[in-house]
């Protein structure tokens, strides 16, 4: 192979110093935050490997990031491990990214898991600071003229909301930690229905790609609107509100069977 790629040997370095370009810019990036804005600057950082990203977060909280987001997902797509040894996993990342930092960690998962609840409630015990309910990440579709495979649905879309919802309400008032409702607030309405659910703060991404950094300012509108409609002074006077924990039918979030629901009932399907 190396008398067909003289400059083998360099691929590695290349690697590194590509790597090592976007960690010092996103570094200054957190800097210049800290510098021009007043509120808190959360870092984000994606990580598989505990080794490479907890030196990283490291170098985030020395650049002045007040709290580190770190995005967990391992695709439980291989045959050969048991779903503890993927739970234990994310334990290990947590632990080792938390162990060397002073700043609050939230870890941001999916939800593979075969016990959801069980397994949030556990990590959120763990000694991190949040759980940031879901991710996103990359679907596959196929381009069935060129046989290749294609991004998917980059952006979230509004009917995304339906299982960040759920998974909020039922799980808002028994965790160990703050909860984060991501994936699936495009508008005003919606992130009010997650801090209904019971979320202590609500993730906005898709709909600023969309729209613009500026239509944060359009959600905030519609949602003191509705807040002064409802008579309610801040969020706190209607957080949680419709959580599973305050709800007088639990069961109604844990309904999994279409048929089960609709039956005896008609509704505009439209």
């Amino acid at each position: 192979l190396k008398e067909k790629v003289p400059n083998l040997d360099y691929l590695d370095y290349y690697d590194f110093k590509i790597k090592e370009d976007n960690i010092k810019d996103y570094l200054n990036l957190i800097k210049e935050a800290k510098n021009n804005i007043k509120i808190p600057v959360i870092a984000s950082i994606n990580c598989v490997c505990s080794y490479e990203w907890s030196f990283f977060a490291k170098k985030i909280q020395e650049a002045g990031a007040d709290a580190l987001e770190v995005n967990l997902f391992i695709l439980p797509s291989d045959f050969s491990k048991s779903c503890d040894e993927i739970e234990q996993k994310y334990f290990q990342l947590a632990e080792k990214i938390k162990e060397n930092l002073n700043i609050p960690v939230a870890v941001k998962i999916s939800y593979y898991f075969s016990n959801l609840a069980a397994f949030i409630k556990k990590l959120s015990e763990s000694g991190i600071q949040g759980i940031v309910a879901f991710n996103r990440f990359f679907h596959p579709d196929f381009d069935i003229d060129n046989f290749t495979i294609i991004p998917s649905n980059v952006l979230s879309r509004s009917s995304d909301l339906a299982i960040s919802l759920r998974w909020t309400a039922i799980l808002s008032g028994r965790l160990g930690c703050d909860l984060i409702a991501s994936t699936g607030a495009h508008d005003g309405a919606s992130v009010i229905k997650l801090l209904l659910a019971g979320a202590d703060a609500v993730q906005v991404v898709s709909a600023l790609y969309k729209h613009g950094v500026n239509y944060i300012e359009d959600m905030i509108i519609d949602m003191k609107a509705w807040m002064s409609k409802h008579d309610f002074e801040k969020i706190d006077d209607f957080k949680g509100k419709m959580s599973q924990v305050n709800s007088p039918n639990p069961a109604e979030y844990e309904r999994v069977q279409f048929m089960k629901y609709f039956e005896g009932k008609k509704y505009d399907l439209g």
